[in-house]
């Protein structure tokens, strides 16, 4: 044994500075190494070692570098405005964060280093054959260069193939959680045939896009056949001139026959490799452009918001959505709001209610107008009034609260849905926050309290316990402007009035929007706007309204407020 590892190292040495004579002495004593070589030799573990450590190496940066990319996008996206959140649906923002990012794990794994390293032994075997005969060596560096132009021209055709199979997969994934959300309501409806052909339709736009993607990737994996066509050509002319001429031997020959075969397996793998790269390249070409959207909605300067409740100055406001230029959904809006007024916004489904209270939380910008707020007591006098678009957005989100008539729940503990997981506040003012506005009880009656795990989208709690929640939310942020979009239309006449204390308690000390349809809902309202297509049809106080029988919020009245305005 121990002669055969010497004979087998001095036949290394050899080869590696006379590869001609090592191949021939290898011939003529039928030294197949490859047969014959021990399993334990050191050389075997040293390699093994080392591919141990570049796997470890490379799946610690596959998993590093896209967990972080991934929080980055996440980030990103969450900063983003409503426009671009209105544009992309859920499911096609996560194959972007998720899916996409997943392809350049793979790239980070393994790609960047096999490919490396093939690209390393295809030099050394050009070099080596260079040994053996410059000509020969250039024949295969040209033809190598010639494979390497032709790829990179596929893959010009290739990575926008893939980018739209990438987009085609977001969007069916898209409609995929749009129905999977909704299937209690397209089970009720019967809707389940329309669903299915709207999903043939979608995995049909898929498959198309991916066979034509897959036409171009054919040519990819066909490039090496050519590629080794022309390299044997090249061998055989080469071979068999350099034989003849007595300037090689059959050893030599063979030597030359072998070391191309020898690029054959790493060839393949690398347009393996390139293939996974196109896939990569189309990833991040889609992250770029995620990457790139900028909000509209930006941090204005260090304007600072006053204690206590808000004055609220609407002047001149006109809005409509980026996506419909042409149609404005507010139309020349004004109103002022004094400190602690409560503002009853009645007007039908469209008109307008929703958006005007977005604008004030700043969800989105006017397109022409201002919103001007401030007019609380910081330190028992006035403040003055300023642009919203001067103060932080984190400022504008903390000192106006809403209430939304959709509750989003997380998947946490009631703890962490009333503080939105801020875990500085502390417990004892959470409960006490909710006894001031009567949800002790409620609180009381949870199974493990405040460590009580709720479902996200609210599916373990009623639409009433859902409310509380939502109550207890604005009334641990203690804003100076609270907006209620109707919160309590959809509830039983019990929780109803446990609806009405918190809403009492909330109100109190603080200037209030109330988008409102019921009547007992308006009549804690100081001030009436009623809008109308995007225009304000009435404005004014309510009991001066009232007395007026020719308002229209008189006429409402009369006729019943649900009914006119439904």
């Amino acid at each position: 044994m121990s002669d055969l590892i010497e004979r087998a190292k001095t036949f290394y040495r050899l080869a590696l500075t006379e590869p001609k004579r090592a191949c021939d002495e290898f011939l003529a004593e039928d030294f197949v190494l490859e047969n014959r070589w021990p399993a334990h030799f050191p050389l075997g573990g040293v390699d093994r070692g080392a591919e141990g450590f570049l796997t470890y190496l490379g799946e610690l940066v596959a998993r590093t570098s896209p967990n972080s990319l991934r929080a980055d996008l996440a980030l990103h996206c969450l900063k983003l405005d409503m426009s671009f959140h209105k544009q992309y649906r859920p499911g096609e923002l996560i194959e972007r964060v998720d899916g996409d990012v997943n392809q350049l794990a793979n790239f980070f794994s393994q790609l960047f280093i096999r490919l490396t390293g093939n690209l390393l032994l295809v030099i050394g075997v050009i070099v080596l054959l260079s040994m053996i005969d410059w000509r020969l060596g250039l024949s295969v560096a040209i033809i190598s260069l010639a494979g390497i132009l032709v790829l990179r021209w596929l893959n010009r055709l290739t990575i926008p193939r893939l980018q739209v199979v990438r987009e085609a997969e977001a969007k069916l994934f898209g409609f995929m959680e749009e129905w999977l959300n909704g299937m209690e309501e397209i089970r009720t409806s019967g809707a389940e045939e329309y669903i299915l052909v709207r999903l043939y339709q979608a995995l049909r736009v898929r498959y198309q896009k991916t066979l034509s993607a897959m036409r171009i990737r054919v040519l990819v994996s066909d490039l090496p056949i050519g590629v080794f066509a022309l390299a044997y050509s090249a061998a055989h002319l080469f071979g068999y001139t350099l034989f003849r001429d007595s300037l090689l031997t059959i050893g030599g020959v063979y030597l030359i026959f072998y070391y191309i075969g020898i690029l054959e397996g790493p060839l393949w793998e690398i347009i393996r490799q390139v293939e996974d790269l196109q896939r990569a390249t189309a990833s991040i070409v889609r992250i770029t452009e995620i990457r790139a959207r900028q909000s509209t909605i930006q941090d204005g300067g260090g304007v600072r918001f006053p204690s206590g409740p808000l004055e609220v100055v609407v002047e001149g406001v006109t809005f409509h959505y980026q996506d419909d230029p042409g149609t404005d959904v507010l139309k020349d809006i004004s109103l002022t709001l004094k400190p602690g007024t409560v503002l009853g916004l009645l007007g039908r489904t469209g008109s307008g209610k929703t958006t005007l209270t977005r604008l004030i939380f700043r969800l989105y910008d006017p397109s022409s107008g201002v919103i001007y707020m401030g007019g609380g007591a910081a330190g028992g006098e006035p403040h003055g009034m300023f642009d919203i678009r001067q103060s932080r957005l984190g400022d504008v989100r903390r000192h106006v609260g809403l209430v939304p008539q959709e509750v989003q729940l997380f998947h946490a503990t009631v703890r962490q849905n009333l503080t939105l997981f801020d875990d500085a506040i502390p417990d004892e003012r959470i409960v006490q926050a909710l006894d001031d506005i009567g949800l002790g009880d409620w609180l009381a009656q949870l199974p493990e309290g405040l460590d009580t795990h709720l479902d996200s989208g609210s599916s373990g709690l009623s639409a009433g316990e859902a409310q509380l929640v939502a109550f207890g939310r604005v009334f641990l942020a203690d804003p100076g402007l609270v907006i209620l979009d109707e919160a309590s239309s959809r509830l039983d006449p019990a929780t109803e009035r446990l609806i009405e204390i918190a809403v009492n308690r909330l109100l109190k000390d603080r200037t209030a929007i109330i988008i409102a349809h019921r009547l007992g809902t308006v009549q804690r309202a100081d001030e009436i706007m009623i809008l109308d297509d995007g225009a304000v049809i009435e404005y004014g106080i309510r009991t001066e309204l009232i007395r007026d029988p020719g308002s229209v919020f008189s006429r409402l009245l009369q006729t019943g407020l649900e009914e006119a305005l439904a």
